[in-house]
């Protein structure tokens, strides 16, 4: 359903089946994981001009894992990890 590099890979799928008989697959709900027990590959200090996907794909060799960042520093939302002077964990890639 997704790719092997997708933050939904690992996840169970379920059908719901609507009332007039049709069923719609879906993936279960993801959770994030707590970040500190994900292994750490490096720490980076966020610069005025950094993007994520630009230090993704510095540190982990591809722009769209930007979401390992994310679960590694506990946050949802992108944003909240743009502040210069902020120490980003960077996660141990595991596929």
């Amino acid at each position: 359903m997704f790719e092997h590099t997708s933050r939904y890979y690992a996840l169970d799928t379920d059908v719901y089946k609507s009332p007039d008989g049709s069923e719609i697959k879906y993936a279960k709900r993801r959770f994030l994981p707590q970040g500190e027990s994900l292994p750490l590959l490096v720490e980076v200090i966020v610069s005025g001009s950094d993007r994520l996907d630009i230090i993704s794909d510095s540190t982990l060799g591809d722009a769209e894992q930007y979401w390992r960042i994310c679960d590694a520093n506990n946050v949802m939302d992108p944003s909240c990890l743009l502040y210069p002077g902020l120490r980003l964990r960077i996660p141990a890639a595991q596929y």
